[in-house]
């Protein structure tokens, strides 16, 4: 089986659904709440394990009550949790507004995440096993290009989600194989909005892989070993709900690419997984298995 680690956070997502999410300094009504565990860490380790990984998580959870919740997620989904710090407080939290389209903004609390500075030599030992490491930016940074580098040292393929945007330390980049931006993140990191190919480009002067997610128009790859860029197109499908997709993308993406499956083939994979999951509530819960992938 693929080992895969993520190394990254865990949230408790509070999610409101709304006909219309509302405007600055005003007002609406909703017509749904859920706590749903997710958190991009998370979310990628569980993506993975249900598309047919054997998947470690590096993080940390809180001593509240959403710790435990989301310590018993993650291994009843098959991830293992052995290296998942427990450190006393709050657990992460996301604040999610789901609008009548399916599509969602956020505002992430990082709480027992942003414990995580360092690794320990039992989470430098399990990147050093692993196929892939999968990294976005909801730890802190210094954790991040230290589990980027581990990877370098050791072989292991790093799949990097650079969300929440920010700027990249020329380190971090160094270290990164695959990055994969949606396009908003594409437009932070290059500064070109409106046009993927030539933010995708842009990209490649620092990785030697970009793929930039486009939600229901698919995506494009663009790789420095050969010229011109690929479309996949995303199956057409009604959104109920967007969060996690770009996390059921990415970690289906890396299990296909850690089985030695062909780029496009991988991006068609991941891209039906995502479509997938957006027809269901929820991010964790809306993730499919690979049975569903598969089809």
């Amino acid at each position: 089986m693929t080992r895969i680690t993520v190394l990254g956070s865990t949230n408790m997502d509070l999610v409101a659904y709304v006909t219309t999410a509302p405007r600055s300094g005003e007002t609406v009504t909703g017509h749904e709440f859920r706590t749903v565990p997710g958190g991009k860490g998370a979310n990628q380790a569980v993506a993975a394990a249900r598309a047919g990984a054997e998947v470690a998580m590096i993080g940390a959870v809180g001593t509240d009550e959403f710790g435990g919740r989301l310590r018993a997620t993650l291994a009843a989904s098959g991830v293992d949790i052995d290296l998942l710090r427990t450190t006393e407080g709050p657990s992460g939290t996301a604040h999610i507004v789901v609008d009548g389209d399916g599509a969602n903004s956020i505002v992430v609390i990082p709480g027992a995440n942003g414990s995580v500075t360092s690794l320990s030599h039992a989470d430098r030992a399990v990147i050093a096993e692993a196929r892939s490491l999968l990294l976005q930016l909801e730890l802190p940074m210094s954790a991040v290009v230290e589990g980027a580098e581990a990877a370098r040292r050791n072989g292991v393929r790093t799949i990097l989600t650079p969300a929440p945007a920010r700027p990249l330390p020329p380190e971090l980049l160094a270290a990164t194989d695959l990055l994969v931006p949606n396009e908003h993140e594409a437009a932070t990191l290059t500064g070109i909005s409106g046009d993927p190919q030539r933010a995708a480009e842009a990209l490649l002067a620092h990785v030697p892989e970009v793929v930039i997610t486009l939600g229901a128009r698919g995506c494009l790859y663009a790789s420095r070993a050969q010229r011109e860029p690929v479309a996949v197109l995303a199956p057409p499908v009604t959104a109920v709900d967007t969060t996690g997709a770009g996390d059921v993308f990415v970690g289906a993406l890396a299990v296909a690419l850690a089985e030695g499956r062909p780029m496009t083939d991988a991006l068609t994979w991941a891209s039906t997984a995502a479509a997938l999951s957006v027809q269901r509530p929820g991010a964790v819960t809306s993730m499919p298995y690979r049975s569903e992938i598969d089809g």
